[in-house]
């Protein structure tokens, strides 16, 4: 009997102890939202547009220089399927760590640790990425674009490969900026040459294969390969999926071992 009563006390205790993180987690992501889009639904809506605009943008200069997709019969559907997961990635990696950055103050309290402000922070950028897809595939069927796949799986996991890449980058950029604070400069210049190097606007494949393969290094070009496989599957293009997941859980660990062996010790 008295043990039966320790189990329950023991139970309810870790439910208690759950709750009170979920509601600090909720805590941190409300703040996060407010604090960052103004507090209005306007102010949200111009984050979850934002990238929608640079593809819609990029669409529009290719457009009105009748400028072909290399594959495929459709450009706003090719630059669409490489975008989006390039996209994803460099958004949650730059986000997160700018969060620890801005919300720094917050882990003087006792409930808040370094990693409930990048989880908060993924969280909302996962559910701003999403609605940011739902408003790009919208506009694609409105122009007369079909956004359906022919491998609705594969791009569903182009996807969330992106996501788990741009958490895994986020982490270690959080641990880089740790040591020097320059690197939230250094990481968007570094991006702007990944996303160049990409080929979001043009097909990596079709370049020399001696350029085409020190390309491969680059883990965007991967997910964007990875997305335009699951709609050119006629295009023959062979994505390295073990290297893209390799290097999401390399970055995830390595990340967090030094946040917590190193950065939290010289704050």
């Amino acid at each position: 009997m008295a043990t039966g009563v320790t189990t329950s006390v023991r139970e309810g205790d870790r439910l208690s102890a759950l709750e009170s993180y979920l509601h600090v987690l909720h805590a941190l992501m409300l703040r996060d939202m407010r604090t960052r889009f103004g507090g209005t639904l306007w102010g949200y809506g111009v984050v979850v547009l934002w990238p929608c605009v640079h593809i819609f943008m990029l669409i529009a200069i290719y457009t009105l220089q009748h400028i072909p997709a290399p594959v495929g019969n459709s450009a706003p559907l090719f630059f669409a399927t490489g975008a989006v997961p390039v996209l994803i990635f460099q958004y949650i990696s730059r986000e997160v760590m700018k969060a620890t950055i801005i919300n720094k103050p917050l882990t003087y309290y006792p409930q808040v640790k370094l990693f409930d402000l990048i989880l908060a922070r993924a969280l909302v950028e996962m559910v701003t990425g999403f609605l940011g897809l739902i408003v790009v595939i919208s506009l694609l069927a409105a122009v007369g674009t079909n956004p359906q796949p022919v491998d609705s799986f594969l791009a569903v996991t182009a996807y969330l490969a992106a996501i788990s890449l741009g958490i895994g980058v986020g982490v270690v950029n959080v641990a880089i900026v740790g040591f020097f604070p320059g690197w939230l400069v250094g990481y968007a210049l570094f991006n702007i040459l990944m996303y160049v190097a990409s080929g979001v606007m043009f097909m990596p494949s079709f370049l020399p294969d001696k350029i085409y393969y020190w390309m491969k290094y680059n883990p965007a070009l991967q997910l964007a390969e990875w997305m335009r496989a699951a709609y050119y599957p006629s295009a023959g293009l062979k994505v390295d999926y073990l290297y893209v997941i390799l290097w999401s859980l390399t970055c995830l660990t390595l990340g967090l071992l030094l946040i917590k062996h190193v950065v939290s010790k010289r704050t």
